[in-house]
């Protein structure tokens, strides 16, 4: 969450920040600023959005200067007002930073501070750093840069500059996402890709407690001991034009719209000739007969998709698996067997209570196979293997193609380890990859129906509360289908196993209450429809989705939304588009900011 970007080069540093930032906007924000030096340091900063601060930005005058750094604030500590916002200043005015992350140690750095003369003027953990980096300033930026992290415990991404090093940025991350922009006399950091493809496409990507001093012409990377690191220089082949709406009003439609090129994406490169091949990760067949256990371990819609695994991995490769939220995986003292394995879930590859889950599972000597999209990202590089979704950039806070591409990664994990350890046949592999590859093309058709889901939408936008249920897979697409309407269009919406509606949930059912019942599982059909009944018989409204053929749910469903003849085990990647897209258009309707629903963020990169 929150986002940064830093720049000094030969051009003016305020649009350059102002345009990053605003590209950052889908990673959640409640206030901004800018940091540029001229001959002093100009610090801007408000509530609210980009175009409140550049509305002060006006007001305050011009800003001036070819080195700035520049920030949008999610707030943790402290309310989301002007003097929280970032960049925070000593009080000197000598030093500026901006922040991600949380300092978890600041109350007692803070008292240790105000000690020595030092005046807080925010709530925010984040001043702790302006404060403390001046307090250890000696002349060296990178000295006491060290000493700095010394001391700070938590996660951060920092940006830091000083009035006395008016040609020189210095950056370090840990927990948090930085990278660096290698540009023609110019260099950045930021926090995504996005807020710089502008101006370039080759990067540094940062590890932990590397360091990082920009200069107009040099880019200079130091460990702990001041030793200088090679870096590979990162080329992105995408473009801007990849990340801009191409015409949509929201981002959330034009990824819905992206589903089909996203699971081919993923799946193409990884079937040969009908045999599913897994990158380059080193599981031999005597590896994947040996595995114990499988621990999927993730958060929010990863979460969703790691379920949907569970189901598919039992069935087809008969390996016990548990899935764990990643917020809990470490607090409950997992107990991992040597011959397990971890499959972390992540779409941005930086979610914290994610990478934490990571570390606990390899400091008990268990295997990591990472599913995430972003090349370099923290969690892919701390993986023993990783599978990459090639979903592209994901720009909405509200996953969508993100999400469909995990699933179909814990297809073909499940395929391959289903053949690898015999439950599976040659004959059956061809079958079932065949129709994986022919998803694509199912998801095409279902969103040509775009309009009938989009008038249901309309029809029921004002709702209060509704209830999403399935059984089986089923039951795992409904937990998704419950949060897109949650997070969105701010309704509250559960999703519950249909069999346990009857357990107290039913109690809620009353005229008028809308319950989307998914019923694509054959051998669950008829007790689907027998839960449709019991809800029906209390008052509720049902849209129903099941497949084509199965039209006995249309006499107890007041409307049917029918998804094309699949497998069973594969119909969650079908059953999640009806759902996604009348979230969306409930939300429009009630005229929500869909891409950046109030109090979320992108990527979570705080516990």
């Amino acid at each position: 969450m929150c986002g940064i970007v830093g720049y000094i080069g030969q051009n003016q540093a305020m649009p350059v920040l102002i345009k990053g930032l605003k590209k950052l906007e889908y990673r959640g924000y409640d206030s901004s600023g800018i940091a540029v030096f001229s001959d002093h340091l100009q610090v801007v900063k408000t509530k609210g959005r980009l175009a409140d601060l550049e509305e002060k930005i006006k007001t305050d005058g011009s800003i001036n200067g070819c080195v700035g750094i520049g920030h949008t604030r999610w707030a943790t500590h402290g309310a989301p007002d002007d003097v929280n916002a970032h960049p925070h200043t000593s009080s000197n005015g000598r030093i500026s930073v901006v922040h991600n992350g949380i300092i978890e140690n600041y109350l007692p750095l803070r008292t240790e501070l105000e000690k020595k003369g030092y005046t807080f003027v925010s709530e925010t953990d984040t001043e702790v750093v302006a404060q403390l980096f001046d307090a250890y300033y000696n002349g060296d930026m990178v000295d006491t840069m060290i000493r700095v992290i010394q001391k700070i415990r938590g996660s951060y991404a920092l940006g830091v500059l000083c009035q006395e090093k008016p040609d020189e940025i210095i950056a370090v991350r840990k927990d948090s996402p930085l990278l660096v922009g290698l540009g023609n006399h110019e260099n950045f950091i930021a926090s995504d890709i996005p807020a710089l493809l502008e101006y370039t496409k080759d990067y540094y990507l940062l590890n932990d407690n590397e360091i990082v001093v920009l200069k107009k012409d040099c880019v200079t990377i130091l460990d702990m001991e001041k030793q200088e690191i090679s870096k590979e220089i990162y080329h992105v082949t995408w473009d801007i034009s990849t990340a801009e709406k191409g015409g949509y009003d929201y981002f959330m439609m034009k990824e819905i719209m992206e589903q089909p090129t996203a699971i081919r994406a993923t799946l193409s490169p990884r079937i040969v000739n009908g045999e599913i091949q897994l990158d380059s990760i080193q599981y031999t067949t005597e590896d994947i007969k040996n595995i114990n256990r499988i621990h999927i371990v993730a958060c929010g819609s990863a979460w969703h998709a790691g379920l949907v695994g569970k189901y598919v991995i039992e069935d087809y490769a008969r390996i016990p698996v548990e899935v764990d939220l990643a917020s809990e995986f470490r607090y409950r003292k997992p107990i991992l067997h040597p011959n397990d394995i971890c499959i972390i879930i992540s779409q941005s590859g930086e979610t914290a209570d994610t990478l934490a889950a990571l570390r606990e599972a390899k400091r008990q000597g268990i295997r990591i196979l990472s599913i995430v999209n972003v090349v370099g990202s923290s969690i892919a590089r701390e993986s023993d293997d990783v599978l990459y979704t090639w979903a592209g950039p994901e720009i909405a806070v509200a996953t969508t193609k993100g999400y469909s591409a995990q699933i179909a990664l814990m297809y073909l994990i499940a395929l391959k380890f289903g053949q690898a350890r015999g439950y599976i046949s040659t004959e059956e592999i061809k079958q079932l990859v065949a129709e994986l590859e022919n998803i694509p093309s199912q998801i095409e058709t279902l969103l040509k129906q775009e309009g009938e889901w989009k008038a249901l939408a309309k029809a029921h936008a004002q709702i209060p509360n509704a209830f999403v249920i399935g059984r089986g897979i089923d039951y795992a697409v409904a937990l998704e289908g419950a949060l897109k309407l949650k997070e969105i269009s701010y309704i509250h919406c559960e999703a519950y196993a249909a069999g346990e509606l009857k357990h107290g949930t039913i109690s809620l059912v009353e005229d008028g209450t809308l319950v989307l019942a998914i019923a694509t599982q054959d051998a669950l059909y008829e007790k689907l429809v027998s839960n449709v009944k019991e809800v029906k018989a209390r008052g509720a409204y049902v849209i129903a989705i099941a497949k084509e053929g199965n039209t006995e749910i249309a006499e107890v469903a007041d409307n049917v939304i029918y998804i094309p003849q699949i497998t069973d085990s594969f119909t969650a990647s079908l059953d999640v588009i009806p759902l996604q897209i009348f979230s969306y258009y409930v939300a429009v309707e009630r005229g929500c900011d869909v891409d950046m629903p109030r109090n979320l963020a992108k990527s979570v990169t705080v516990e």
